[in-house]
């Protein structure tokens, strides 16, 4: 599994010649609502071994919780199941606020 830095993912969806990854929130409802990466598709832990086969096993798929930590479990479980284009985002949208959307609300 990749492990990617909020920087070099912001840099990847900022380049128009790159197709995006399909951005994959592990958190609970109330994480998401209090803030995400915009366009990422919320599909809570708690649920991931049911509606993981909704998921495209082609596409380039970064995992993305809090911290990295939840993140990380579901990318390994992805590839366990047969993902083979899986990244984790190291540091999470704790980092993604420190790093590159100082906006965003952190919790």
């Amino acid at each position: 599994m990749r492990q990617l830095r909020p920087v070099e993912l912001k840099s990847w969806l900022d380049d128009p010649q790159q197709k995006p990854p399909l951005l994959l929130d592990v958190r609970e409802p109330w994480e998401y609502e209090r803030c995400h990466i915009a366009g990422a598709k919320l599909m809570p832990m708690s649920q991931i071994q049911s509606t993981f086969a909704q998921l495209d096993p082609e596409r380039e798929i970064v995992v993305i919780c809090h911290h990295g930590v939840r993140s990380f479990h579901v990318a390994r479980f992805l590839e366990h199941n047969g993902f083979e284009k899986v990244i984790n985002l190291t540091g999470g949208v704790d980092a993604w606020a420190k790093e590159v959307d100082r906006q965003m609300p952190v919790y």
